[in-house]
């Protein structure tokens, strides 16, 4: 065979050429701009996701950590990992991140609700204004009123989580009277009968309360009520009129 066929065969048959992959550990070739890209494929497989947060360099930007952390392919036990070394408003952010799996995002809030005894007075009242419904929710128990009254105000704040503080012996009495007279808070039925049932609720708003609560229920309230006995006994009296 001609040697000027064999080339050109040759020439024909070979394969194209392959772009070379991205070395996710070369901090200097992978800048930020490009990873934070890259994690905003949801389809980018957990291996080239790991391979990424190998890379110390870019593991020290907040938004790598977040994007990682949030991104769908991260192994469970790397995303874990980022989650715990996250700093407080990192994993306020985090547990807000709408792409974030919800049980990832219930971790991130856990963590922070246990670091709250140790987290200085400034940093608590932002997070009360901006924080999820449960770290709002734990820091309606907090002492301070600069902390409790923004987190009453916190958009996310749920029912629920004003009923479990009202539930706790732990709530001030300033805090009782404050849901007891709040504009929003004092109309919901859930959270009137929390407050008849609490020590510290006054006793004009306990006797208006009682007033919009069917008898039957009352009675029901009462007698897990922790109200002081001359209350309830007044209430009491007050039904059988």
């Amino acid at each position: 065979m001609p040697e000027e066929f064999q080339a050109e065969k040759l020439t024909e048959s070979a394969p194209p050429a392959v772009s070379p992959a991205l070395d996710f550990s070369d901090a200097a070739a992978f800048t930020e701009d490009l990873a934070l890209a890259q994690l905003k494929n949801r389809d980018l497989p957990a291996d080239e996701v790991e391979r990424l947060s190998q890379n110390t360099g870019l593991m020290k930007s907040r938004k790598v950590r977040l994007a990682m952390a949030s991104h769908p392919q991260t192994p469970r036990r790397v995303a874990l990992r980022l989650i715990r070394e996250f700093f407080n408003f990192e994993l306020m952010h985090f547990a807000l991140t709408p792409a974030a799996a919800a049980d990832l995002k219930r971790v991130a809030d856990e963590l922070l609700v246990a670091r709250l005894a140790s987290i200085s007075l400034g940093e608590r009242i932002s997070l009360a204004r901006r924080s999820s419904q449960m770290v709002a929710g734990a820091l309606l128990l907090d002492k301070e009123s600069q902390v409790w009254k923004p987190a009453l105000e916190n958009p996310r704040l749920t029912e629920a989580a004003i009923v479990k503080a009202l539930q706790r012996g732990a709530t001030s009495p300033a805090f009782v009277e404050a849901v007891s007279h709040h504009s929003k808070w004092s109309y919901r039925l859930e959270i009137r009968a929390a407050l008849l049932r609490n020590a510290h609720t006054p006793l004009a708003r306990a006797i208006e309360f009682a007033r919009r609560i069917p008898p039957s229920q009352l009675r029901d309230i009462l007698h897990t009520s922790r109200l002081p006995e001359k209350i309830k006994a007044y209430l009491r009296k007050n039904l059988e009129k």
